[in-house]
């Protein structure tokens, strides 16, 4: 079995490993398909200081692939399947596990590929519980993106945010992926997009995408315009991933009320707010993490239906695993740059 192991700081070897075992009575084996990277490759790429964790561990935390074993216990899945993992062995047990909120797991945390062993190999055994069986038709490659990049956007938007036809969602980076998700799950549910940008070549593919307004952030003072775009009202809801570096003119776009929903900080961790902002206009901030796999399902299902679908960038192979991550972590890329196994 191949495998990307993340041997120290920037440092990813292509090795031949040993091959998974049969599965347990409650687990699958899977043959992976596809990886799609996210940022969360890239800051354990860096060797981010507060994942506990031995090493080598490979890498890949967003993947789906094929039911090549099925352990004894195990009654809804079968050889053949299509499935994309969630990104955590959560424990199942917890009471936020039972009530299908997976990402409240109460159990240590083990996010694969960053606390324990990822994806990027060519099989793995993972609990039955985990592995999400895909529409009828859905691809692999589509499937890779439903746990994260579509998933994690699902909750915020519309468990967290609340998001609603005729509402205006300020996205930003809208050439990330989980920016072109936005997007697209934003306008499915007869939403108006305003994105951000920091390319003409981004504004025009966000465009294409079906944003409504495109900013190029480094031309123009986001939030100004936003004001302007909305008559002086400001958004209903901005979906932030970026943090300190769009933070404070994300609080400046929101209407009276508005929601501020934000599942990252890829420029920084520590950022003021204008408490008097806040609280006058009565506004809402929000933290998301992860998704439930029942989000995952969600997604699948409008993928399927053509509702929205994957913004592949580039696909790679697996030893061009670090080329990928540096890509990732320059922003040189619109949309997703997926792993093909």
């Amino acid at each position: 079995m191949r495998a990307a192991e993340l041997h120290g700081q920037r440092h990813v070897v292509v090795n031949v490993v040993d091959d998974v075992p049969p599965p347990k009575p409650d687990e699958v084996k899977i043959r992976i398909g596809a990886v799609a990277l996210n940022h969360i490759d890239v800051w354990s790429w860096r060797g981010m200081a507060f994942a506990k964790r031995e090493l080598p561990i490979i890498l890949g935390a967003e993947a789906a692939g094929e039911v090549v074993d099925v352990g004894d216990a195990v009654e809804d899945l079968f050889r053949g399947d299509t499935v994309a993992i969630y990104g955590a062995r959560t424990c199942g047990t917890c009471a936020p596990c039972r009530e299908g909120r997976d990402n409240f797991c109460e159990g240590p945390q083990a996010m694969y590929g960053f606390h324990i062993d990822g994806f990027l190999r060519t099989h793995v055994n993972v609990p039955a519980r985990i592995a999400v069986k895909a529409p009828k038709g859905l691809d692999v490659m589509a499937a890779a993106c439903a746990p994260i990049t579509f998933g994690t956007v699902e909750h915020m938007l519309f468990d967290n945010a609340g998001l609603k036809a005729g509402e205006t969602v300020l996205v930003h980076a809208g050439g990330s992926g989980i920016g072109t998700a936005a997007i697209q799950l934003a306008k499915a549910v007869g939403a108006t997009v305003i994105t951000t940008v920091g390319t003409a070549e981004k504004a025009k593919k966000a465009a294409a995408l079906g944003a409504d307004h495109v900013i190029n952030y480094r031309e123009e003072r986001v939030e100004g315009r936003v004001r302007k775009i909305t008559g002086r009202r400001g958004v209903d809801v901005v979906f932030e991933h970026v943090g300190p570096a769009t933070w404070e003119g994300s609080i400046m776009s929101l209407k009276r009320g508005g929601r501020l929903v934000t599942c990252g900080s890829t420029t920084g961790v520590a950022q003021s707010t204008n408490l008097y902002l806040l609280f006058q206009q009565q506004l809402r901030l929000i933290g998301s993490f992860g998704c439930r796999m029942q989000n995952m399902r969600d997604v699948m299902e409008k993928m399927a239906k053509g509702l929205v679908a994957p913004t592949i960038d580039t696909v790679i192979r697996l030893d061009e695993i670090e080329k990928g991550l540096a890509r990732l972590e320059a922003r040189d890329v619109f949309g997703k740059i997926v792993v093909a196994l």
